[in-house]
């Protein structure tokens, strides 16, 4: 399970603490992801929830690879970065935090698994895939294409793939079953009334369903 933090859906709550309560209740990477916030504010963040993901949860930052550099720098247990297609390159990325950083990228297109394919081995871990449904969490989201358009992409991929985009706990075994290495979810859990109950359900919707 992989959490992908918003500040608004996570209300008085906060990210800190949703993010505790997901890591506490099972989630296993958690992206933290706010366009609107600084590199400044994004690294004072981190120092909040570096402490709750340590040896519990892969974190990684969504875009801001300067953050992610300058938070390991502070010894951070900053595990890595997300790139999307028009952000920093993940060559790049690679470059500046090493070999056994996480660098992950989204992808959604036959042409994005071609330039993939030009890449050193090891440039990219895994792929963020969608959008499987339509979501309001992103602006610039990719048309959806559902669970079967899902398992075409992952099948197509040379690396494990992450669903991505409206997932719901019903679509959390089919999307298993069409070869998600993990399900990525914002909704879901952050604007959930109670946010470990809502994480602990998908974990175990997640334990519970078969792998293709």
């Amino acid at each position: 399970m992989y959490l992908v933090t918003d500040r608004a859906q996570c209300g008085a709550r906060g990210v800190v603490e949703t993010v505790r309560q997901a890591v506490d209740a099972g989630v296993t990477t958690v992206q933290l992801r706010d366009k609107d916030a600084t590199d400044e504010e994004i690294l004072a963040c981190l120092r909040e929830l570096a402490p709750v993901t340590a040896g519990r949860a892969v974190l990684v930052v969504d875009d801001r690879l300067d953050a992610v550099v300058a938070a390991r720098r502070e010894h951070l247990a900053v595990d890595g970065v997300h790139l999307g297609q028009s952000d920093t390159s993940v060559a790049v990325a690679r470059a500046a935090l090493g070999p056994d950083a996480v660098v992950g990228l989204t992808a959604d297109r036959p042409e994005h698994l071609e330039a993939l394919a030009e890449l050193p081995a090891g440039t990219v871990d895994y792929l963020g895939v969608g959008a499987v449904h339509p979501t309001a969490t992103k602006a610039d989201a990719p048309e959806a294409f559902g669970v079967a358009g899902f398992a075409d992409f992952a099948a197509a991929a040379p690396l494990p793939c992450v669903a991505i985009g409206g997932v719901k706990i019903a679509d959390v075994a089919p999307l298993r079953a069409a070869g998600a290495c993990g399900v990525a979810v914002v909704s879901a859990i952050c604007a959930a009334d109670d946010a470990r109950a809502a994480a602990a359900e998908l974990v175990a919707a997640w334990a519970s369903a078969d792998a293709r």
